[in-house]
């Protein structure tokens, strides 16, 4: 069975003490609902990472979604993601036709700094936090590839630029290299602009059978694995051999590559993350990904646009929420309706969500989603 994304909401993204999780996931699925022209769901698939036991009943008990199975999945910045995965495949097999995907997070009650890994882990024991492990990617992408680590600054000046389009984004505007490299040194060579922030939000999306409405955006793949044994015998960075093997499926799945793709949301929680994305997702060799950032490729007005969101860097962190706004921003740029920041002729999309946090294997999870008119 052909399934669709029938509609998207998403909440403001940004520090937002004062918003309950209850008000977040209110203005999310009001909106998905109300765009996917649905009343009703069979079943709810939902995501939080930091959330207490019960955080979506709560909240869904607000807007009369009762009676109902309700699932909810954690797989760390994957999350909302893998809501998804599951919802899509729930619908796929019969087992139910409209299906609501929501993902929330209250940053701001959880954290005031960078996530650190679980105590219990070697990173989290030794006080390494997540940017600490970007940092370390980072280190080990220029040793192997001889590349000027001080370019990564272009992602960060890329989205935050796009970023400044996107009414829901927390941070945008123009800023330079130079303004990038010179903010504070948070995990060498990340600087503070080149890192995400933390965010609190909410973002919902229904999926059912492919209906003939022009508006529905038909999931054409959707893949997910967890990673495997990180025994060191890997040259690449963490989590690269995780998103290849994942968006090899997906391309298999979808019978498409990535020179198909019109545009790509991908997981940029650090400069690094995005040039590492794009290599493992097949859009550059390993070890030029930041050729296309400087060649204006991965732009918007680019051959390729990519996080024409303005992604994490801009939008922020809300963990279980980001890869739904991941998918929100494909199925509004897939439709038309991205305002200025809108992809010329965009008729195929790449959404990849990276989690990570767990030691000793190449990350949490992936997902990686493919979305067609």
């Amino acid at each position: 069975m052909k399934t669709a994304i029938y509609g998207v909401g998403t909440s403001m993204f940004g520090r937002q003490p004062h918003m309950s999780d209850v008000s977040l996931v209110q203005q999310a699925v009001v909106e998905a609902l109300d765009d996917a022209g649905v009343d009703r769901v069979d079943a709810v698939f939902a995501g939080t990472v930091f959330g207490v036991t019960g955080t979506i009943q709560r909240c869904l008990q607000t807007l009369g979604i009762v009676g109902i199975p309700i699932v909810t999945v954690e797989n760390a910045c994957a999350t909302g993601s893998t809501a998804l995965f599951e919802a899509v495949h729930a619908v796929e097999s019969g087992r139910y036709e409209n299906v609501l995907c929501l993902g929330v997070e209250t940053m701001t009650a959880h954290f005031n700094g960078p996530i650190t890994p679980a105590y219990n882990d070697a990173e989290g024991a030794a006080g390494l936090a997540m940017p600490g492990i970007y940092g370390l990617a980072a280190s080990r992408y220029g040793h192997l590839y001889d590349v000027e680590l001080d370019d990564l600054a272009l992602v960060a000046v890329k989205n935050r630029a796009h970023g400044s389009m996107n009414p829901r984004a927390q941070h945008g505007g123009e800023t330079t290299v130079e303004k990038v490299l010179n903010s504070r040194m948070v995990a060498d060579p990340l600087t503070l602009l080149q890192c995400c922030d933390i965010s609190d939000a909410a973002a919902a999306a229904v999926v059912g059978p492919k209906r003939n409405g022009k508006r529905d955006i038909a999931v054409l793949a959707t893949a997910l694995q967890s990673g495997r044994l990180w025994d060191h015998r890997s040259i690449h960075p963490w989590g690269f051999e995780l998103m290849q093997s994942v968006a090899g499926e997906a391309w298999e799945k979808a019978g498409l590559g990535p020179e198909d793709m019109s545009l790509f949301e991908v997981h940029d929680a650090f400069t690094i993350g995005e040039v590492t994305a794009t290599e493992a997702l097949g859009l550059a060799p390993a070890g030029q990904g930041l050729e296309l950032v400087k060649a204006g490729h991965t732009r918007l007005g680019g051959h390729q646009p990519v996080n024409p969101s303005g992604g994490l860097l801009s939008r922020g962190h809300a963990l279980g929420a980001t890869g739904l706004a991941q998918i929100a921003e494909a199925v509004w740029q897939l439709r038309g309706e991205a305002g200025a920041r809108q992809v010329d002729n965009a008729r195929i999309a790449a959404v990849e969500t990276m989690g990570g946090g767990a030691a000793g294997i190449d990350g949490n999870g992936c997902v990686v989603t493919i979305l067609g008119g």
